[in-house]
């Protein structure tokens, strides 16, 4: 628990002004206020059926372009279960119309800053906008409990002072964050949707892939990964894989943009899947829909849905996805 007593007194002005200036990671700026209460009643929760909600779909850190950094949520039944929170997450979230108090549990595949940077934020934007208001669960690799509670250290004076002022209570009793150190096991079970991780290689690190079992159908969410044939085998038969992709003429392109040398190249070739090979991860899984996400480069325009599709049909015959920003995908 957070002391507010041991905080010096702080003028309200200014934490106000600093929230709304960095509010969803400076994304909200302005009006981040209302942006935030707006989503709390969106829509109304309950609504049956599920649907998968591409809120940002570039690979890396890379800020700019048409595509935010790389967030997904899965809605069954009213209830919204995050996977990935890139930076720009809550800002996408309330641009989909989804609402903050629905969110029951948040996933991050691997701990690079373009899948977990917003992870902190994401919660403590449900928190000050009075939209946490149960416990969430948040589940990952290891090293997420320690980055919740290194979260509300950064953040303690606001807390201190929002627990005083407004008679919150304390966000870190609100947040349960769950190491997984598994390479294949359950995750969460609850609400008629099952969840399971498989570790996957991602060059130097690890990655969480994860499946969600629905009462609509299954989705298979790979995060970042090398070429994995047992991938494939623990996405099989499901009904959507969103798998990410690279496109080697555009890694090129990219490593000579940024002057960058052979060792870097390889790594991006050796820590990504390429279009073609997601083709045959797909196929092997004999899954009925493939998404294509977290695009690698995903900022050059010349790069065409059409090339992706190319790519990928060329070992997978099944319906392909070219995934954008706030594109639903319905399951059922």
């Amino acid at each position: 628990m957070f002391s507010a007593s041991r905080i010096p007194a702080l003028n309200r002005r200014t934490l106000l002004q600093a929230a709304m200036t960095t509010a969803a990671g400076g994304l909200l700026a302005g009006s981040a206020q209302s942006l935030l209460a707006q989503s709390i009643v969106a829509k109304p929760a309950g609504a049956k059926g599920a649907k998968l909600v591409l809120l940002g779909t570039k690979g890396g850190p890379r800020v700019g372009g048409t595509r935010s950094n790389p967030a997904n949520a899965l809605v069954v039944d009213g209830k919204v279960y995050v996977i990935d929170t890139g930076m720009g997450v809550t800002a996408q979230i309330v641009k989909a119309g989804l609402n903050l108090a629905d969110i029951r549990a948040i996933f991050i595949s691997h701990m690079h800053s373009d899948h977990e940077l917003e992870f902190g934020n994401l919660v403590y934007n449900m928190w000050a906008a009075g939209a946490l208001r149960t416990p969430v669960d948040a589940y990952g690799p290891v090293g997420i409990e320690a980055m919740a509670a290194d979260f509300w250290r950064l953040n303690r004076m606001d807390i201190a002072t929002r627990m005083a002022d407004e008679g919150k209570v304390d966000p870190s009793t609100l947040l349960r964050a769950h190491d997984f150190a598994a390479k294949q096991g359950p995750v969460m079970a609850e609400g008629g949707v099952k969840v399971t991780a498989f570790t996957t290689p991602h060059p130097p690190i690890e990655n969480l892939a994860y499946r969600f079992e629905t009462p609509y159908g299954s989705v298979v969410y790979s995060g970042d990964t090398a070429y994995n044939p047992a991938l494939a085998d623990f996405a099989r038969d499901v009904d959507v894989l969103v798998h990410e992709v690279l496109y080697v003429p555009g890694v090129d392109r990219l490593v000579q943009k940024a002057n960058g040398t052979p060792a870097f190249r390889n790594h991006l070739i050796e820590s990504h899947t390429t279009a073609e090979q997601v083709g045959q991860i797909a196929t092997r899984a004999r899954a009925k829909k493939l998404v294509l996400s977290h695009f690698v480069p995903g900022d050059m325009d010349w790069i065409t849905d059409a090339m992706w599709r190319e790519e990928v049909a060329k070992h997978y015959k099944g319906e392909i996805v070219v995934g954008r920003d706030l594109m639903e995908i319905p399951l059922g």
